[in-house]
């Protein structure tokens, strides 16, 4: 089911690979990252399953009935939004337990679904893969010069990049990585950003498990943790700031209840704490760092324009932090390397980690401007010295990721500095 005009996405190597060595590949994600036009790329035949009116809607009934039948056609065959239908799982398992053949399935969902219903886990015969929206270079926004493997591998890296103009910078943040704004300017993205968000609310978190959330309490979390993007702000400082700003209340059981909501919608994409292969004495916080799964999100929530943000460089630090981020999530899960944040309690941060399949980890600083440089790469030194003196593992690559560098080098101290828009997987 190739499509001429499919735009390739990092990912898809990883479905080629997972399709190999599992009879059903599941890919999960948030609506409208690009899940069911890579799902197509990948199927020889579809069904997709969707509760509205007209020839979706019949097909769902039919999964619901005969789910076997919704099972025929080539493979491997596209079940998008199989959530929808949860029977499906125990019947593409027994299905993969009979043949014995792999790559038969591709299933894609925008929530996590009840386990109501679901007889067996399907260890070993699902794969699970998360994709998220396109990073700069999916999109065409990164020249890709500069390749993430390489540095985190400790390879040379020399290049002259070229100016980043910073008006285009804040209109990527706004933009974001949908695939359907690619094109847009950034105060259509936000317009359409906004009615994504609506529909959310609106519609999908009630069918989610049929459960009726307050939907203005929603809105009221979701502007708080667009408020405290690529922070580790702990749930009672949430809510205070919802008191503070807002005047309103919400108790600590309604809002674990409504992140829980988010989280199994996908929205949120947040950074857990770096700590496993420290080894040393050194107390770290467990705070995770809050994520949307898109910059454009909290741009929305915000109402964030160029101009706004312009006007707010704070404001706009940690949007820039959030995109560096997704790309950082996007490009490391290529090669499998796991994304972490380090905080401790000695008020000593690394705004990302990114842990190899070796054990080894490499440390990031993320930062705007040049002028931010050179305290950003003293920090990820004077950092690694003092796990050093505390007997603990130290990162092997220190980096500086910056928004407005025109090259990619190596500073004679040996730390990294690589512009967001020329780094790629």
């Amino acid at each position: 089911m190739e499509n001429k005009n499919y735009k390739k996405r990092i990912i898809d190597s990883k479905i080629d690979k997972y399709l190999k060595l599992f009879g059903a590949v599941v890919i999960e994600g948030p609506k409208y990252c690009g899940k069911t036009w890579t799902a197509r790329y990948h199927a020889k035949s579809e069904t997709l399953l969707h509760s509205s009116t007209g020839e979706n809607s019949s097909s769902l009934e039919l999964a619901k009935m005969s789910p076997n039948i919704v099972l025929e056609g080539e493979k491997p065959k596209l079940i998008d939004e199989w959530q929808e239908a949860t029977s499906l799982w125990d019947e593409i398992r027994i299905d993969v337990d009979k043949t014995g053949l792999k790559g038969q399935y591709i299933l894609t969902g925008s929530s996590t679904p009840q386990r109501k219903g679901i007889h067996h886990s399907g260890a070993g015969r699902f794969g699970k893969i998360h994709m998220r929206p396109m990073s700069l270079y999916e999109s065409g926004d990164s020249s890709g010069d500069i390749s993430l493997k390489d540095i985190c591998l400790g390879k040379k890296v020399s290049k002259n990049t070229g100016d980043v103009d910073l008006r285009k910078l804040i209109h990527l943040i706004i933009r974001g990585g949908f695939p359907g704004n690619i094109n847009y300017s950034s105060l259509d993205a936000l317009e359409v950003t906004k009615e994504y968000i609506n529909i959310i609310i609106d519609d999908d978190m009630e069918r989610l498990d049929g459960i009726k959330r307050d939907k203005h309490k929603m809105r009221l979390l979701l502007k708080s943790l667009a408020r405290n993007e690529s922070t580790t702000v702990t749930n009672n400082t949430i809510i205070k700031d919802i008191k503070d700003i807002d005047n309103e209340d919400i108790n600590k059981n309604t809002l674990s209840n409504y992140l829980d909501t988010l989280d199994r919608l996908y929205l949120l994409d947040n950074d857990e704490p770096f700590s496993n292969n420290m080894r040393s004495k050194i107390k770290v916080k467990k705070s995770e760092k809050r994520h949307f799964a898109d910059p454009s999100i909290a741009c929305a929530l915000l109402n964030a324009t160029e101009e706004k943000l312009l006007n707010d460089l704070k404001t706009l630090g940690f949007l820039f932090e959030s995109l560096v981020e997704r790309d950082l999530k996007i490009y490391a899960d290529s090669f499998g390397g796991k994304n972490y944040h380090y905080q401790d309690y000695n008020n000593r941060e690394i705004d990302h980690v990114i842990e190899l399949e070796d054990g080894n980890w490499c440390a990031f600083e993320i930062k705007l401007g040049v002028n931010e440089i050179e305290k950003a790469a003293q920090n990820l030194i004077d950092l690694k010295k003092s796990i050093a003196l505390e007997n603990g593992k130290t990162p092997d690559v220190l980096c500086v990721i910056c928004g407005l560098t025109n090259a990619s080098y190596i500073r004679p101290d040996g730390v990294y500095v690589v512009p967001i828009t020329a780094l790629k997987n």
